[in-house]
């Protein structure tokens, strides 16, 4: 009989840890797909992994970010931001090209505004979760090389912001608390995330 209810005492147990953990999973779920679904990533490819083709991958970067500060500096949200760089594609390409001109090449330059799935990546004091984000890339020549990103909105890229953390304070109410506990300290959540790739992936699946 102790037997018995020792193990109804553990199943209840268990039970109540289940539940309490589907519920800050749900929160933690919810929290992560405000992260992606608030951000505008900017998404540069170069044309080959040459130092030469690297460099101006970056001068391209720096072009852009110097140019299209008008095009984005009243978006309030990333849809705003996309919709903004699609207004803009011609002259944002045009940017682009100019650049590369003026550098001495002839490389073509695709730019479009399109759904992209990154892995989690670190940029400056905060970890951008990996995930499926609005994103205007731009591909230089066949596009081969390292990529280079940014986060557009909130208005967050390097080198045109100099300290994340005073960036992130300038865009208050952007993020809630828990967002940003998420960004800054991921390693908090190594096993949600964890579960939450494995779902994602089990979707997938069922999906193809």
């Amino acid at each position: 009989m102790k037997f018995f209810a020792k193990n109804a005492e553990l199943a209840l147990l268990v039970g109540m840890a289940v539940t309490v953990f589907c519920a800050g999973f749900g929160s933690f779920e919810e929290s992560y797909n405000d992260i992606t679904a608030t951000v505008f990533r900017l998404h540069i490819l170069a044309n080959s992994d040459s130092e030469d083709d690297q460099q101006l991958k970056l001068k391209v970067r720096d072009a852009v970010l110097a140019e299209t500060s008008c095009i984005f500096e009243d978006c309030g949200s990333a849809d705003e931001s996309a919709e903004a760089a699609e207004k803009y594609l011609v002259e944002i390409k045009d940017i682009a090209e100019r650049t590369i001109e003026a550098n001495g090449y002839d490389y073509p330059v695709k730019c479009e505004v399109t759904d992209m799935d990154f892995d989690d990546r670190v940029y400056g004091t905060i970890t951008m979760p990996a995930g499926h984000y609005k994103t205007l890339r731009i591909t230089i020549g066949e596009a081969k090389g390292k990529n280079w990103w940014c986060v557009m909105f909130p208005p967050l890229c390097l080198p045109a912001v100099t300290n994340i953390d005073e960036a992130l304070e300038d865009c208050g109410g952007i993020f809630t608390a828990e967002e940003l506990d998420m960004l800054q300290n991921p390693e908090n959540y190594e096993c949600r995330f964890y579960i939450l790739e494995l779902i994602e992936k089990l979707k997938k699946n069922i999906c193809a």
